[in-house]
């Protein structure tokens, strides 16, 4: 095994100055620091810089590594950098979506041109990232979209899996809607299941609601996670919080009297049950709305307009169901209320009902981001 150059020399070179004087390590006791069966030096600088560093029992770590492909306004992006990943790129078509993105965080890598198309994004560069994440299209499995699965050319698993097999990340987490558990997919599912054990993936699935993670709103979810075979021992799926979610009502009542609306109180009583799924639509679809009638009786239910998006919250004297603005369903996905929107009302609220709710990417990224953490130990050898 080779030493270690000039620690003092090497840290400041990588930047982590800091890890060294925490630990104050002497020269005398490394022999060598060791990952992944090669010198520690040899490694990409952003990989050193994500290590685990072991010294007399205590430890260290910065964030995890992930790409986001699919990330649409940055739903799951958001969910996991609160779990304490670092962003290498972001993969999104829709230029909406980019620009929300890069509004947000300008420090992210939102790729721009052909490598912001799934279908031509070359993850080479990545290689060996820690969590390779996306929330691919849901159409191809959604009753809406007809379920046409792999005959549908919105279906984006060929590609993703091609990036798997490119990057060769440490873990995958996929979210995609209820339908995919449908019984009509069963060969698809354990023909992806066969794919990605050949990469080198033990894989599940999990049915998960937002409500069970705080969001106010009835949103199931399917998570579809692969883990290195060395490493799947240690996942386990999150459980549901224990607060019950806000009611609509409660949840949006400042926001719904921002104009000063005389009827807000009351309002805010009779929404007195979690929202309804929110549906985000296509660019095939016409305007902004909430969804199907189905959905639309459930909103009325709540004492909420679901024909349409408004651009504001009621007046003073408005007279009748309020219908709710872009900010008020954001809030209800369990967007943060700083996080911005860009485009006018119809793609920005695509945007937000289309987005998989950061606290329920938080849940699962912190269990995958504790899995990968048992392993990822440098051994210093005295």
């Amino acid at each position: 095994m080779g030493l270690l150059p000039d620690e003092t020399g090497y840290a400041q070179t990588l930047d982590i100055q800091p890890i060294k004087d925490r630990f104050h390590y002497r020269r005398e006791n490394i022999v060598s620091i060791l990952c992944w069966g090669a010198p520690i030096w040899s490694l990409p600088r952003w990989r050193i810089q994500n290590l685990w560093f072991y010294k007399e029992g205590r430890s260290i770590q910065s964030n995890l590594t992930s790409v986001e492909l699919c990330a649409g306004a940055g739903g799951q992006a958001l969910g996991l950098e609160q779990a304490g990943y670092t962003h290498e790129a972001l993969v999104e078509i829709d230029r909406h979506s980019r620009d929300t993105l890069a509004m947000n965080r300008p420090s992210w890598n939102v790729l721009q041109g052909d490598q912001a198309d799934l279908l031509e994004f070359d993850g080479r560069p990545y290689v060996g990232i820690d969590l390779l994440a996306g929330g691919l299209p849901c159409p191809p499995f959604s009753v809406a979209g007809k379920q046409l699965g792999h005959a549908d050319e919105r279906n984006l698993f060929p590609a993703t899996l091609r990036v798997i097999d490119e990057i060769k990340p440490q873990a995958i987490m996929i979210e995609n809607v209820r339908g995919f558990l449908d019984a009509v997919f069963a060969d698809y599912r354990q023909k992806l299941k066969r794919q990605l054990s050949k990469l080198g993936y033990k894989t599940d699935w999990h049915l998960f609601n937002a409500s069970d993670f705080g969001v106010p709103q009835l949103r199931p979810r399917v998570v579809i996670v692969a883990i290195r075979r060395d490493r799947a021992e240690h996942f386990t799926w999150p459980t549901s919080s224990a607060a019950n979610p806000k009611k609509v009502g409660e949840t949006l009542f400042d926001l719904m009297r921002e104009n000063g609306w005389k009827g807000a109180t009351k309002w805010r009583d009779a929404a007195d049950d979690i929202a309804p799924t929110v549906v985000g639509g296509s660019k095939k679809h016409g305007g902004p709305d909430l969804g199907p009638t189905r959905a639309k009786r459930a909103w009325a239910m709540l004492g909420v307009d679901g024909m349409g998006i408004a651009n504001e919250a009621p007046t003073r004297d408005f007279v009748g169901m309020p219908r709710l603005t872009v900010r008020m369903v954001a809030r209800l996905q369990g967007f943060p209320d700083h996080w911005q929107f860009a485009g006018c009302k119809t793609p920005a609220y695509r945007q937000v009902g289309n987005a998989f709710p950061p606290p329920v990417a938080e849940a699962v990224a912190r269990k995958i981001r504790e899995a990968l953490s048992v392993r990822r130990s440098i051994q210093v050898v005295a």
